[in-house]
Formats: structure tokens, C-alpha cells, sequence
């Protein structure tokens, strides 16, 4: 049976990176994403060159309807054997006391409750050999201190929430694990008012470097395959030593 994993945010970035090498592995794809139609239309079509079945499925994650509607798209590809939980955001960098309340409810709402809707839709729907990778942050140990402590407190709770449904959906056969990148260089730092902070933290990053989206996509890529089969509950850190 030809694997079937969906991807929120998975047109650009770690989702994309993920995407891609998802589909040299075999993977039919479902691509969720929030607005940019013309990135994830060209995603899919490269992806489909590769010889797999790709869609792109416009979806807000905050939405149970608009979760609903991209797992029943990504079902028409055959029974859904994978999830990647990718769907996230920051808010602007700065002191914790700055802090605005529309910022914080809105990191929860798709941060947390967006990887518990489609968690939950994934549950209902997957059965033995199926997995789960939620993408958490090693900010949940660190903190981010004058940066995003919000943030750092969701991904906390992405760890939690793995390693919990893992033990939970262990008896069906379904493994769940999760993913902690470090600094990586995607737009996400552009959209909290840092674009050039992978270049700055690389001083601080044990590695001496930030890290590349295909290298998260490397680790979520073997969590979801035969190689991890007796491996539930983890967060693997892929943050260059943070």
C-alpha cells in the first residue's frame, strides 16, 4: 500500500522540505496550507513529476471544518498512513511584558490547537503502521527569554501533547513522535521582524551554523518510516547542539 501523508504547512520551508523528500520515499501527498496558492500549486506540480499523487488543499488549522475538509481530500488519495503537524507561527520578537494579548491567543490557536484538531482527525482515521510527527521547537527547554516566551510555552505543550498520544495510541498500532528544531532558516524569522537572526544566532548554535529546512525534513522523513518502527514518545532535537 502506497503511503498517504498530509503536510500542514507544507508549502514552503520545513513542510516543503518534508514534501519533497516524501515523495523520492514513494508518499502521496496532501498539502496543507493558509494563502499562498501560487507556491503551493507549484509544489504540488513538481511533486507530481516525481510520479506520485500530490494536492494542495487550502486550510486554516484553527478551523475544525477547514481540518475536516483537507483530511477528507487527502482520504481520496487512499487511507491516510501519516500526518506531519507543521502548521505554525510566531509573533514579533520582544520582551515578554510587551506581549499582546491577540498575539499570544492566535501562536495558541495554531500552534496547539491546530496540531490537536488535525492529531484528532488523524486518530480517527488511521489504523496499525500509521505515524505521527508533531514539529515542536527546542525553544519548549530553552524559553526563548526576550524573544517569544509564549511561544516556547506552546511547544512545551506540543512535547506533552506527543508523548501523551503516543502512550494512547500505542495499543492501535499508531506511533506518534515529534521533532525539535533549532534555528533554522526559513521565512518564519522574517515574519517575527528578524529576517537575518539564523545569521546572528549562529555564534550561540554549538554547530557554529543554523540548520537547513531538508535537514529537518530528514529527521520527520525517517520518524515516519519502517526504519522508526519501535519508536513512539520521542522528541528528536535537530538544533545544531542548542
Amino acid at each position: 500500500m502506497t503511503p498517504v501523508t498530509v503536510i500542514t504547512g507544507g508549502s514552503r520551508g520545513i513542510g516543503a522540505a518534508t514534501a519533497r523528500r516524501l515523495a523520492a520515499a514513494g508518499h502521496h501527498l496532501a498539502l496543507g496550507y493558509r494563502r499562498d496558492h501560487t507556491t503551493a500549486d507549484t509544489l504540488t506540480a513538481e511533486l507530481r513529476a516525481t510520479g506520485v499523487r500530490a494536492i494542495a488543499v487550502p486550510a486554516d488549522t484553527r478551523d475544525p471544518d477547514q481540518v475536516t475538509a483537507l483530511f477528507d481530500a487527502a482520504a481520496e488519495l487512499g487511507p491516510i498512513t501519516g500526518l506531519v503537524n507543521n502548521a505554525g507561527i510566531t509573533s514579533p520578537i520582544g520582551p515578554f511584558t510587551d506581549l499582546r494579548l491577540d498575539d499570544v491567543r492566535e501562536v495558541i490557536d495554531v500552534n496547539l490547537i491546530g496540531y490537536i484538531l488535525c492529531a484528532q482527525q488523524a486518530a480517527h482515521r488511521m489504523t496499525h503502521g500509521a505515524a505521527i510527527v508533531n514539529v515542536s521547537s527546542v525553544a519548549a527547554t530553552l524559553g526563548s527569554p526576550g524573544e517569544y516566551v509564549h511561544y516556547a510555552a506552546v511547544k512545551a505543550a506540543t512535547d506533552a501533547l506527543t508523548i501523551g498520544l503516543a502512550k494512547e495510541l500505542a495499543p492501535h498500532g499508531i506511533r506518534v513522535n515529534a521533532v525539535a528544531p533549532g534555528i533554522i532558516r526559513t521565512d518564519i524569522h522574517a515574519l517575527s521582524g528578524q529576517p537575518d537572526r539564523p545569521d546572528r544566532a549562529a555564534a550561540r548554535i554549538p554547530l557554529g551554523r543554523p540548520g537547513e529546512p531538508d535537514e529537518v525534513a530528514a529527521a520527520i522523513t525517517w520518524l515516519l518510516s519502517p526504519d522508526a518502527s519501535y519508536t513512539t514518545g520521542a522528541v528528536l532535537r535537530v538544533g545544531g547542539g542548542l
